[in-house]
């Protein structure tokens, strides 16, 4: 049987000044109960590696609401205007990876790869201070891989041993995340008997997990 925990369990467990990856993309996909229950015991100055900022008072925008964050590595902040306003005044350091490159950072960081090469942003501002290489006469960006202290991830179902399945588009970055950090916290909507998620629809094995939530119980 695996360790199953509550969201407040789980939270405790991370510091002030965590790295976090938070599956998501604009919110679907994103572990809300964990979310939640990071801004309810005021997690702070915690860099927050997701696709996006999502949008107030939705998935990790709720956050940014709660200014949590210090710093934001993700792809766009444009469905979130309070992200937008605490760039501009300081108050969060936002660093914009286009969106490929931040999920093969991620990919780098779960594989043990130091980083990645790619074309996308050479000679562009997105290339400032960064190595460039050049391959075959095709110059690439040396994009160094990403780690986290703690992954939140979001799941269709688990079983009891750990291992994960996922639902449609609500996938996204959560498998890639789950490889890439020091303690994985899973979230599914339901947690069922071992052997009732086939082999082959098993797509972050157990041994990847560390803790599993059970979504709205207190235990």
């Amino acid at each position: 049987m695996y360790k199953v925990n509550t969201a407040e369990e789980a939270v405790r467990r991370i510091p002030d000044g965590a790295v976090l990856m938070i599956g998501g993309f604009v919110g679907i996909g994103t572990p809300q109960d964990l979310v939640d229950e990071l801004v309810r015991q005021g997690k702070k100055g915690l860099t927050l590696i997701a696709n996006d900022t999502a949008r107030p008072n939705v998935g990790v925008g709720k956050l940014i609401d709660a200014g949590l964050v210090s710093k934001a590595i993700v792809s766009h902040i444009g469905t979130n205007p309070v992200t937008q306003k605490q760039m501009i005044s300081g108050v969060i350091e936002v660093q914009l990876v286009p969106q490929g490159t931040l999920a093969e950072r991620v990919r780098a960081g779960g594989s043990g790869l130091g980083g990645v090469l790619t074309p996308t942003g050479v000679g562009t501002d997105a290339a400032l201070g960064k190595q460039t290489i050049e391959i075959n006469g095709i110059q690439y960006l040396l994009e160094t891989a990403l780690k986290a202290d703690f992954a939140l991830i979001k799941a269709r179902s688990a079983d009891y041993s750990g291992n994960l399945r996922y639902s449609l588009t609500s996938r996204n970055f959560n498998p890639l995340m789950a490889m890439a950090a020091d303690f994985v916290i899973a979230e599914p909507d339901e947690i069922v008997p071992i052997g009732c998620i086939e082999p082959d629809a098993v797509v972050t094995p157990h041994v990847l997990v560390d803790l599993l939530i059970a979504k709205g119980a207190t235990l």
